[in-house]
């Protein structure tokens, strides 16, 4: 079976590498020949999350080559797409681009609907505000991180709408010994994620400041820009790189992973892949109760929920003082991702939706 994948990024890109590119392994294994088609490449990436903005020459050839890309997908036997085909194209021009006869299947791990139905643009809301939508109720089936992302596919119309979580391989993740069982070591408060999402974290300024005073911690952020770390004040700040290869290391030295965010529309349709890294890990969560966060703390008790400050000053001095319920709900977070939140449990499922979306198209 051979698989045209349209995805938005390289490896390099979060959403890319780890809803679709990751699972290419295990599918070649049983049998399905994915070829992927990225529209933005490494050096797109790196000149955007260096804060250098887009370069609209090199978008507009990344454009052609997609449409050219498109109409040579004729002989697959099913294209599997991230989000849409060309981003801000509307879709009857992007679908008579897309080769006739081929099924294919949408995955989104994020609510990219709103960029169109949201904008503060009158004229891309006109055009392009139910793109997505009959993106998704053309497509064989539609692939979702989350209800609230499932819940806009049933509304608009899609004939079959799967969930599949967004994973991590749990063999990178190694769940050992507490971090801070080491002598003499001051305990570490964790975040992962990217500058775009960096200032989630300087909302808990004034609560992370008062856990360094009250029980000496320090905060690690993977992947924020390096002078965020000026702006915490007294609290020590550790601004590591982010790396494929280091990631699941440098999480290992957490004691509590946080995941911060505020309640709104784009943030309800985000997948929790920081918490599961953090219990791929065997960390305690301390996570606000947005979207699926709220599922996956709760549903599998791995960590505590927290939104006003309070909360998050009981939730993580409550975990600071209490080394053997960390270790708990650590334990309890790595079986989550054993059964549930990894490569290992998903791929299989996975494939089976591939086959019979080919199938039914």
């Amino acid at each position: 079976m051979k698989v045209a994948l349209l995805s938005k990024y390289s490896r390099l890109g979060a959403s890319s590498r780890l809803r679709s590119l990751h699972y290419l392994p295990d599918l070649e294994q049983v049998g399905i020949e994915v070829t992927p088609h990225a529209l933005f490449g490494d050096d797109y990436l790196k000149r955007l999350y260096g804060g250098k903005g887009r370069s609209l020459a090199s978008v507009a050839r990344r454009y052609a080559q997609r449409a050219r890309q498109l109409r040579r997908l004729k002989h697959a036997d099913l294209i599997w797409l991230e989000y849409e085909a060309l981003p801000y194209v509307p879709h009857w021009l992007e679908r008579g681009l897309m080769p006739r006869g081929v099924p294919y299947v949408v995955d989104y791990d994020d609510a990219v609907f709103h960029h169109y139905d949201l904008s503060s643009r009158r004229l891309v809301r006109s055009l392009l505000g139910r793109k997505i939508d009959k993106v998704m109720a053309s497509a064989t089936a539609v692939i979702c991180g989350n209800d609230y992302l499932a819940e806009r596919a049933r509304q608009a119309g899609a004939r079959r709408i799967e969930r599949v979580p967004t994973v991590v391989d749990a063999h990178r993740y190694s769940a050992g010994e507490p971090a801070s069982s080491e002598s003499g070591r001051a305990p570490v408060i964790g975040w992962i994620g990217s500058p775009s999402t960096q200032r989630y974290v300087l909302d808990l300024k004034p609560v992370l400041e008062a856990m360094h005073r009250k029980h000496g911690v320090r905060l690690v952020l993977v992947g924020a820009r390096p002078e965020l770390a000026s702006q915490f004040g007294e609290l020590p700040v550790e601004v590591l790189p982010w790396t494929e290869e280091s990631e699941a290391q440098a999480i290992s030295g957490f004691d509590i992973g946080i995941m911060p965010l505020p309640d709104g529309p784009w943030e309800r349709g985000k997948c929790g892949y920081k918490l599961i890294q953090y219990m791929a890990a065997g960390k305690p969560v301390v996570a606000s109760s947005v979207g699926v966060n709220v599922e996956i703390v709760q549903g599998w008790e791995c960590g505590e929920l927290a939104d006003k400050p309070e909360e998050w000053s009981e939730a993580l001095g409550g975990l600071l003082v209490d080394p053997a319920r960390r270790e708990a709900l650590g334990r309890r977070g790595r079986q989550a991702v054993e059964q549930h939140y990894s490569l290992q449990a998903q791929a299989p499922r996975l494939a089976e939706i591939l086959r019979s979306a080919a199938r039914e198209g």
